[in-house]
């Protein structure tokens, strides 16, 4: 009986010896990205705040060579003479890295403090690793976005637990059913994911395309016309 007794006091007693201690610290972390930004015709001339693209590239193009990042994407759709109402934004990863959300979120607050940018009209959209950097970003800042358009996404771990944050926004996800880089059940599983909780977004799946999903939006002009309509109240903010 006296063992039993002393068997269950030790747990308590292990616990007795606990502190709870508050920690507060501070990390600090330097950025460094170079982009390309390209101004609509009559940026210069007017006074009026301009809506923001910002296009977030795949592996192929990292590295410091900037023309990699008219090869896809709303860049390549101005490079062939169209043309878009709209401030178009296109960092370049270094060679190994990946998007990093508080790294952009610094990139997009220098580019509206420099620019005359209406940020009631920012939008967010990328291609493979550039759609996770997409999902990411705007996961984890929501309230930036009129609307959010990844492109064949390999998701992170949790995205889909985390994505409710989207629901009210206006959201186009695109993806290849072919596509064996990255299976088409990884951009399934993040509209179903916001579906359930009470959204409604845009999901387009090729039947024919591949990995490469982005040729067909990047180049149709109904793309960014949906693009451009969306905007967000920021009288309810």
């Amino acid at each position: 009986m006296k063992i039993i007794i002393l068997f269950l006091l030790f747990p308590a007693f292990l616990f007795a010896q606990l502190e709870e201690i508050s920690f507060n610290g501070k990390i600090t972390k330097e950025v460094s990205m170079n982009y390309v930004i390209d101004y609509p015709e009559n940026y210069k001339k007017s006074k009026q705040n301009w809506p923001l693209i910002i296009f977030l590239h795949g592996s192929g193009e990292r590295g410091t060579d900037a023309s990699l990042l008219s090869v896809h994407g709303p860049l390549k759709y101005l490079a062939e003479g169209n043309s878009l109402d709209a401030v178009v934004v296109a960092p370049q990863l270094k060679e190994g890295q990946l998007w990093e959300a508080d790294e952009l979120y610094e990139l997009l607050k220098e580019i509206v403090l420099k620019n005359k940018i209406d940020i009631s009209r920012v939008y967010l959209t990328g291609l493979s690793i550039g759609g996770l950097g997409t999902w990411d970003f705007a996961i984890a800042y929501p309230e930036l976005f009129a609307a959010v358009a990844p492109i064949c996404a390999p998701i992170d771990y949790g995205f889909p637990r985390q994505v409710y944050v989207l629901k009210d926004k206006p959201v186009w996800v695109f993806h290849g059913a072919k596509d064996t880089v990255v299976p088409v059940t990884s951009s399934e599983k993040m509209v179903d994911a916001i579906k359930a909780a009470g959204g409604s977004p845009k999901f387009t799946v090729d039947p024919e395309a591949d990995h490469d999903s982005w040729s067909k939006p990047y180049s149709d002009p109904e793309f960014y016309a949906w693009l451009l309509a969306q905007e967000q109240d920021l009288s309810r903010k």
